[in-house]
């Protein structure tokens, strides 16, 4: 796939010719990404979806600045991933909350603003519209563990936000929820990617969270992973998925179309993508 843009700076992340192999001693090294050509928009969601092992991940730790590529580059925001990270132009979810146990459910949101020396007052105003935000207003005084697995969740995503990222970087963060705590927070996650206006990159193995949540599917390949479709789902504005989407025929549609191009990636081809 190859998509183009004339201005770096002007897409939220822009992949370029990305590969990353790892060195196995004694055996094969192992190419798990090859020829990766991706750009994403400021506001837009993006989810990766392929079978197991595929890349989705890597790219997306490659993106975070949690690894290095072996070849090709990334930008965010105009930027090396590193210089985003640096200047908290991102932030990430993953799918363990990783709260801390000790702190409130307000001390792990404040913990990047404390980190990055942000002043008190600013902190305590930035928790309460997080709390509001996430639906959490009345447990700021809780602790993890006196909270669901999908309020966990949410907390996360509070924190993550934190410093109001443009662009929002998830990998599986609702697979260890069943699957009505799961839709649930599809629609949590809808509204408040709708309401913070950051791109979001979305790794998923779920075709109906995908065709949901997206603006457009990035359909990835077996090892090595490579962009075989990109589904334009066409449901509109995040904020306006409601629960009653799943039920309309644009959504069976999309689910469909993104079913297809899944099923199709044995053996297929590199598709060019729309440019963005």
């Amino acid at each position: 796939m190859t998509t183009t843009s004339s201005d770096s700076a002007a897409t939220a992340v822009s992949v370029r010719g990305l590969r990353r192999v790892f060195p196995v001693r004694g055996r094969p090294d192992v190419v798990a990404l090859d020829g990766i050509d991706l750009d994403v928009a400021p506001g837009e969601f993006v989810s990766l979806i392929g079978p197991s092992g595929c890349g989705k991940s890597t790219l997306m730790r490659l993106v975070a600045d949690l690894d290095d590529p072996t070849t090709g580059t990334i930008a965010v925001f105009g930027k090396t991933p590193r210089r985003a990270r640096l200047d908290h132009d991102f932030g990430v979810a993953f799918q363990q909350s990783a709260l801390l146990p000790w702190r409130t459910v307000s001390r792990n949101i404040a913990l990047p603003l404390e980190l990055a020396k942000v002043d008190s007052g600013e902190v305590k105003r930035r928790i309460g519209e997080l709390l509001d935000m996430v639906g959490l207003s009345q447990f700021g005084d809780h602790y993890p563990d006196q909270l669901s697995g999908g309020m966990q969740q949410r907390v996360a995503i509070a924190r993550s936000l934190a410093e109001r990222p443009k662009l929002l970087l998830m990998d599986e963060p609702f697979g260890a929820l069943d699957e009505m705590t799961r839709e649930r927070m599809q629609t949590e996650l809808a509204r408040i990617a709708g309401e913070s206006g950051a791109a979001v990159i979305l790794v998923t193995h779920s075709i109906p969270e995908a065709a949901f949540l997206s603006d457009r599917v990035v359909v990835m390949s077996p090892r090595p992973g490579r962009i075989v479709d990109v589904v334009d789902v066409g449901l509109g504005d995040q904020k306006e998925r409601t629960e009653d989407l799943r039920e309309a025929s644009g959504f069976f549609e999309a689910v469909k179309r993104i079913r297809e191009a899944l099923h199709g990636v044995e053996g297929a081809a590199p598709k060019a993508a729309e440019q963005r």
